[in-house]
């Protein structure tokens, strides 16, 4: 293109980002054979150049569900805004394709991280990698006890506070528990929240009416048939995901036991399909879409500080409970 114009290739450049110095009839001359050979300037390349990518890192262990969906729409809003674009990648809730992803946004030069960790991560050596390279790391939602890191999370015990003396005011005693893997945050808060509003009632723990499981529909299913087994059946069940609860309801269903009556029912999450179900779920709200929103908004801050000595932040959200049809005993 320079060539055929006879000017320099610094001139085509500044021409094309609308320099000042560039008199406007250059401009046009430029344009016009731009449009003629389909030019389109690489702009992540003249980035990288600058010393700048424009490009967030996004890692999810899925993207099939509601809840992440909507936080990377949540993300996408705010990094939009601020000039940014972001490269979204799904672990699979497996910690080796976590680790891969990591490898991979690294190399792809983004300028931060956000990232909920996989159901199977254990431990945060892949992310070092991140950090020694100054790269900022911001996670949301799922995070590792015992680490001190830029967060945004749900205050989760409270949720889980909140359903669980719901379904006590409904008179249920005998109150399961679907818990996910303890070593993650979310999970080993609700089923904080579980034991603290039954303490604060006086309602005896039992082990036995809790079930561990990885919070898919299957399980579910796997842990009500199990509860169904002991010699006292529970009168309500607590998930700690929309989707376990969900696998219950339909255990409950064919074991022809009405819900809310014999058994009452609480997710966690407020997936799109708690609102179909039938009866409708009782859910805790995540406000899904802010997370990202504030995910987004405490890495461009953090990048806007150019430091990383700073003190980790966490943003704290307050859940909302959904009472719907699935627990509402008394009317």
């Amino acid at each position: 293109m320079a060539t055929a114009l006879g000017v320099s290739v610094s001139t085509i450049s500044r021409a094309l980002s609308n320099h000042p110095s560039i008199s406007d009839a250059t401009k046009k001359r430029v344009t016009k054979l731009a449009k003629e050979l389909n030019y389109h300037p690489n702009h992540m390349a003249a980035g990288l150049r600058k010393g700048r990518s424009n490009m967030l890192g996004v890692l999810v262990p899925h993207i099939d569900g509601h809840f992440f969906t909507m936080v990377v729409k949540g993300i996408e809003t705010v990094a939009t805004k601020a000039g940014f674009n972001i490269l979204i990648c799904q672990s699979n809730e497996d910690v080796a394709h976590e680790r891969k992803n990591i490898e991979t946004l690294i190399n792809a030069q983004v300028e931060g991280i956000m990232v909920s960790l996989a159901r199977t991560t254990r431990d945060f050596k892949h992310f070092d990698k991140a950090a020694k390279r100054d790269l900022p790391l911001v996670f949301f939602d799922r995070i590792l006890e015992g680490r001190d890191v830029n967060a945004v999370v749900l205050d989760d015990r409270e949720g889980a506070y909140q359903s669980t003396m719901h379904l006590l005011a409904q008179g249920c005693r005998r109150i399961a528990h679907f818990a996910g893997p303890q070593h993650l945050n979310i999970y080993k808060n609700r089923r904080q929240g579980y034991l603290d509003a039954l303490r604060e009632h006086d309602v005896p723990f039992d082990e036995a009416l809790v079930f561990t499981c990885d919070m898919r529909l299957e399980d579910g299913i796997q842990g009500m048939e199990q509860l169904l087994k002991l010699p006292q059946r529970p009168d309500a069940v607590f998930s700690a995901s929309d989707f376990s609860a969900v696998g219950a309801l339909q255990v409950l269903k064919k074991r022809g036991l009405r819900v809310p009556q014999d058994v009452a029912l609480t997710g966690f999450s407020n997936e799109m399909f708690t609102s179909f179900t039938e009866p409708m779920l009782t859910t805790v709200d995540q406000r899904c879409e802010q997370m990202g929103q504030a995910a987004a908004r405490l890495l461009l801050e953090i990048l806007g500080e150019k430091r990383q000595d700073v003190s980790p932040r966490r943003v704290l959200l307050q859940p909302d409970l959904l009472v719907r049809a699935s627990s509402l005993r008394l009317r």
